[in-house]
C-alpha cells in the first residue's frame, strides 16, 4: 500500500492467515500500481505451499442486485462483450441529464431523503483548490458549473460526511464505498465516437496520480502503455457508476457520448414501454405518448381506472391556464380519492419514476421559455410542489404577481430562482427588505425582478420546483 514498506501485498495476506479469501473484481483496478489478478495471487500461493480453491460469487448486494445493469455497463464501456446490449428488465435507476446543473439538483433532491446521494467525477480536473482553497476545481463555463474536489482531509471518510455533497467525490476517495444514489460526471478521457468507446489518458489531470508512470512507459512500449491506461479509464468509471445502491445518474461533457449514453436508456425505455402499454410503432421515444397534447413527455399516461392519487400518480396541470387558480382551489387539502371519479377526471394523471416519493401537493407541468434554461431546458416537464413550506432561498419556484408580465409565460407569474433579503424589524423579528427572483439563462435579455417589503405582501409563491423530468 506504502509501496516502500513491507512486502508484496499478497504474499503478506497468504502468509498472516491459515486460511484466506480474496474476493476479486480485477475491473476495479484503477492505477497503473494496483495488484491483485487473479493469476498473480494463484502464483504466490503455489510458491508458499497453500491449496488455491477457485469460486463463483452467485450473487451480490451491489446495484440494487441488479446483474443486468453490471453486465450491461461492461458492455457499453466496452470492458468485455455481454449479451446486455440494452437496460431492457433492469431494476435500476439509470438517468442522464443534459447539463451538469441538472444532475447536480437531482443528486441535491435524493439527497434530501437521507443524507445516501453523492457527486463523483473522472478525475479530469486538477485539484487546484489544494493550494488555494478559493478556487473551484470542476468548472464548465458554458453551463455556469463550478465546484469543489472533496476535502483531502477527510479522506475515504469524505462520502460519509454530512455535508460532503457540496464537493465532488473522484476514484481515489470512493471506491469501495457505496451511496443509495451516485452522480457521475464522465470527463473527456471517456467518449463515444461512431459507437466506438475512446479513451484518452492525456485528458486526465496532471495531478492524477493513477497514472503515473505512464509517459515513461508510452516511451519504453506505447502498446501496452495504451492498452493500460485504457484498462484503468474505463475501469474507473465502472466503478464510479457502481456506487449507487438504488441508482446512477451522468452526464458526459462531451456531446456525442452524452447523447449516446441517452439514446441506450431510449431503447430500454420503448421496450419496456411496448411490453406494459399497446402504442403505434415509432422512431423515438417522445411519440409512445400523444406528441400534439404533450409534447416532449416521455412518462406514462395512465387511465382513469389506474389511478391512486397521490400514491401512484400525481396531476398534469397547464401553467397557462392553472397558475391563476392555485391559491383559490388547487390545495393539498382537496385530494380526490379513489373512487371520486368525476374530479380524478378533471385531469390527466401521470406516473413518476420509482426515485421519486410522491406526495399530495405534487404535480407535473411543461415549462417553457428561455429565462431559466441553465437548469431547465425550453420545453422541459417538470416535477412541482404546491404550496411550499420551509425556506425558499435559492430554490425555483413558480409565483404570482399583478405586476408581472412575464414574457416566456404570457401572463401575471413566472419561474424564477427566489432570493429574499431581510432586515431586522422594530418588534425585534425579521421582515423582508426585498425579494428578488432572479432569471438563470444564457440570455442577457432576461432581468431580475425585484420587489419591495410593500410590493412582496402581494407576491404569491405557488409552487417549487422538485426536479426536471426531461
Amino acid at each position: 500500500m506504502f509501496q516502500n514498506l513491507g512486502e508484496n501485498q499478497i504474499k503478506e495476506i497468504i502468509n498472516a492467515a491459515k486460511f484466506s479469501i480474496f474476493f476479486i473484481d480485477e475491473d476495479q483496478r484503477v492505477t497503473l500500481k494496483d495488484i491483485g489478478e487473479k493469476e498473480s495471487i494463484k502464483e504466490w500461493a503455489t510458491s508458499l505451499g497453500a491449496t488455491v480453491h477457485n469460486l463463483a460469487l452467485q450473487s451480490q448486494f451491489r446495484c440494487n442486485g441488479a446483474d443486468g445493469y453490471l453486465a450491461w455497463l461492461d458492455n457499453v464501456l466496452e470492458i468485455r462483450e455481454t449479451a446486455n446490449e440494452t437496460l431492457d428488465g433492469t431494476d435500476y435507476d439509470f438517468q442522464v441529464f443534459d447539463t451538469p446543473n441538472q444532475l447536480r439538483d437531482a443528486i441535491f433532491t435524493k439527497n434530501q431523503i437521507n443524507n445516501k446521494a453523492r457527486l463523483v467525477a473522472g478525475y479530469c480536473w486538477n485539484w487546484v483548490s489544494k493550494k488555494d482553497a478559493s478556487l473551484k476545481n470542476i468548472t464548465l463555463d458554458e453551463h455556469d458549473f463550478a465546484m469543489k474536489w472533496n476535502l483531502s482531509s477527510d479522506g475515504t471518510l469524505w462520502i460519509i460526511k454530512p455535508d460532503s455533497v457540496n464537493e465532488i467525490g473522484c476514484i481515489h476517495t470512493c471506491q469501495g464505498l457505496e451511496t443509495d444514489y451516485i452522480g457521475v460526471i464522465i470527463g473527456p478521457d471517456f467518449v463515444i465516437r461512431d459507437g466506438v468507446a475512446i479513451t484518452d489518458a492525456g485528458k486526465r489531470a496532471k495531478t492524477d496520480a493513477s497514472i503515473k508512470g505512464y509517459k515513461k512507459l508510452l516511451k519504453e512500449d506505447a502498446g501496452r502503455a495504451k492498452q493500460q491506461a485504457d484498462a484503468i479509464i474505463k475501469n474507473t468509471y465502472r466503478t464510479l457508476m457502481t456506487r449507487g445502491m438504488k441508482g446512477c445518474y451522468i452526464y458526459c461533457t462531451d456531446s456525442e457520448t452524452n447523447a449516446w449514453f441517452k439514446q441506450r436508456v431510449r431503447e430500454a425505455a420503448r421496450t419496456d414501454q411496448q411490453k406494459n402499454i399497446t402504442i403505434q410503432p415509432c422512431s423515438e421515444i417522445e411519440q409512445l405518448i400523444n406528441d400534439d397534447e404533450y409534447p416532449g413527455l416521455t412518462l406514462r399516461l395512465l387511465e382513469t381506472n389506474e389511478v391512486d392519487p397521490y400514491e401512484n400518480a400525481v396531476p398534469i396541470y397547464n401553467l397557462e391556464i392553472a397558475a391563476g387558480q392555485f391559491s383559490d382551489v388547487q390545495t393539498v387539502n382537496e385530494v380526490p380519492q379513489v373512487g371520486d371519479i368525476g374530479r380524478i377526471e378533471q385531469y390527466q394523471w401521470v406516473e413518476l419514476p420509482d426515485i421519486f416519493r410522491i406526495r399530495p401537493g405534487h404535480f407535473v407541468a411543461r415549462v417553457v421559455g428561455e429565462s431559466m434554461n441553465k437548469r431547465i431546458p425550453n420545453g422541459a416537464w417538470c416535477l412541482f410542489n404546491l404550496n411550499p413550506g420551509g425556506s425558499r432561498q435559492g430554490k425555483v419556484i413558480l409565483v404570482q404577481h399583478h405586476s408581472i408580465n412575464d414574457s416566456d409565460t404570457g401572463g401575471h407569474y413566472t419561474i424564477k430562482l427566489y432570493q429574499s433579503e431581510k432586515v431586522e424589524s422594530d418588534e425585534g423579528g425579521w421582515q423582508h427588505a426585498r425579494i428578488i427572483l432572479r432569471p438563470d439563462s444564457t440570455g442577457s435579455s432576461y432581468t431580475a425582478l425585484v420587489f419591495d417589503d410593500e410590493s412582496a405582501r402581494e407576491l404569491t409563491v405557488i409552487a417549487e420546483m422538485v426536479a426536471v423530468l426531461g
